[in-house]
């Protein structure tokens, strides 16, 4: 099995080991098929190292942390069918707060997120706050609506394709998880299984911050 938008790889031969976790972020390298770590390092370096098995040279990504408004880009708008075959369209969701989520059912790390994904879609749904989930299942939704259906997932999913990974760099790592603020910039990307308090103290600063820009914490007690 593979994801769509990567080469295909043996996925049943990869194994995801929840104990390391604690110390690392485990995701997924779909572009090798390999299980890899992103090591946590200190705040002020403000990166993460992907180190993976057989890799000579470490690479670095930007830090999950909340980007400054002036540098944020647009997020790259989409047209996927949802399980009702709805179309659906990210610019539908203009002026809310959007929890983007690219995932698939066999991937360990998505697992454990999806759980605080309801939980925030419960709990925020109504201020202008929603969680998207992007499937990227080889075998469709034949994978993915009794995945859905037995885990009761409350919030959309659509089903992703190879233009969609191409549009948002090629997905090197499941999962990969984007805050979208009220003016559809992308405000925080998180690559691998990121801690539930960084996902939720980044959609409640988003939502709290006037025409969808985020205010530092400082400035709005300051207010």
């Amino acid at each position: 099995m593979k994801a769509s938008g990567v080469q295909r790889v043996d996925w049943k031969r990869v194994v995801y080991d929840p104990q390391i976790r604690v110390q690392s972020r485990p995701v997924y390298n779909i572009h090798k098929g390999e299980l890899v770590y992103v090591a946590r390092v200190s705040l002020a370096v403000a990166a993460i190292l992907l180190v993976s098995a057989g890799c000579s040279s470490p690479r670095t990504v930007r830090a999950a942390s909340l980007r400054p408004a002036k540098e944020r880009k647009k997020a790259p708008d989409f047209e996927l069918k949802d399980a009702n075959g709805q179309m659906v369209h990210l610019s539908d969701y203009r002026g809310k707060v959007v929890l983007l989520d690219f995932w698939a059912t066999w991937c360990g790390p998505c697992k454990v997120e999806i759980p605080w994904f309801e939980e925030f879609e419960r709990q925020n749904k109504d201020k202008g706050f929603a969680v998207i989930g992007v499937a990227m299942d080889d075998d469709g939704w034949d994978a993915v609506k009794p995945f859905a259906k037995d885990r009761a997932i409350n919030y959309r999913l659509v089903l992703g394709n190879d233009h969609v990974a191409d549009l948002y760099g090629g997905l090197e790592a499941l999962p990969t998880t984007l805050l979208i603020d009220r003016g559809g910039n992308i405000a925080a990307v998180h690559i691998g299984l990121s801690g539930k308090n960084e996902f939720e103290n980044g959609i409640q600063e988003l939502l709290g911050a006037p025409g969808g820009i985020s205010v530092p914490a400082v400035l709005m007690r300051a207010e």
